[in-house]
C-alpha cells in the first residue's frame, strides 16, 4: 500500500511569481492525476500557496515527484513533506485507510 503525504506549498515571493508557471503547473498536477499519484490539491486561501493530497512508496518518490513541478523548477514555490497515515477515514475515502 502507498503512503500518503501532505504537500504544503508556499510561495516565498508572492502569487505573482507563480502566475507565469501556473499553466504548466496545472498540466503537471493533470499528469500526476491520470497516473494515480494525486488525491486532492488547491490553493490557499489567501493564495499564499497550496496544498496537495499524494500517495507514494516512500518519502523520496514524493521528493523525486516535487523536482518535476514546474513551480519548483522555477524556484518560485517552496514544499513541505509531512507523511500521514490516515487511520480513520470518511466512507468515502475507507480505500486509504491504514491499520492503527
Amino acid at each position: 500500500m502507498a503512503n500518503i503525504f501532505v504537500l504544503d506549498v508556499t510561495y516565498p515571493a508572492g502569487p505573482e511569481a507563480v502566475d507565469p508557471h501556473l499553466e504548466a503547473h496545472r498540466a503537471w498536477l493533470r499528469e500526476q492525476y491520470a497516473a494515480g499519484t494525486l488525491l486532492a490539491s488547491g490553493r490557499k486561501e489567501p493564495r499564499t500557496g497550496g496544498i496537495i493530497l499524494a500517495r507514494a512508496a516512500d518519502r523520496a518518490s514524493v521528493e523525486r515527484l516535487i523536482e518535476g513541478d514546474p513551480f519548483t523548477r522555477a524556484g518560485v514555490a517552496a514544499y513541505a513533506i509531512t507523511e500521514f497515515a490516515p487511520t480513520m477515514t470518511a466512507p468515502e475515502l475507507e480505500h486509504l485507510r491504514v491499520e492503527a
